[in-house]
């Protein structure tokens, strides 16, 4: 595994919190990714629900050798936030077949929101709660 992360869900509000936490913390942003630049009918996109395209789908901060990531989570895509199912552990895998066995193990007993999958923008990715109720994403990017 090469890392853990919080990422912070918004619902409408990301770009001003990241925002807000550069300037306290400072650095560049890593990523800023918006609904809007999202390719149409993309693997990984497939019945995807419409966003207000001005949205951040991601967007990453470094914070000392963690990344707070975050992305706008519209109820246009099913979402309903409410304190404590805004928060996710993000982790960064190194391969996919890591990627499948944590996510065979964890997810058991719990929700799966998304298998893992090739995505778009690069990833092989997955999302579901555990059976504690914890929310989890893991990510595996291949380098070449």
């Amino acid at each position: 595994m090469k890392s853990a992360n919080p990422y912070l869900n918004f619902n409408g509000t990301t770009e001003e919190a990241f925002n807000f936490y550069k300037s306290i913390f400072g650095g560049e942003f890593l990523t800023l990714m918006r609904f809007g630049d999202m390719p149409k009918n993309a693997e990984g996109c497939v019945d995807m629900p419409e966003a207000p395209n001005n949205q951040i789908m991601h967007i990453a901060l470094p914070l000392g050798s963690t990344i707070l990531m975050g992305t706008d989570a519209p109820e246009s895509m099913g979402f309903n936030l409410v304190t404590g199912n805004n928060v996710h552990i993000s982790i960064s895998t190194d391969s996919k077949e890591e990627t499948d066995r944590i996510f065979a193990e964890l997810s058991a007993g719990g929700k799966v929101q998304m298998k893992p999958e090739q995505m778009f923008w690069g990833d092989y990715y997955c999302s579901f709660t555990d059976k504690f109720g914890i929310q989890w994403m893991l990510s595996y990017t291949q380098t070449n």
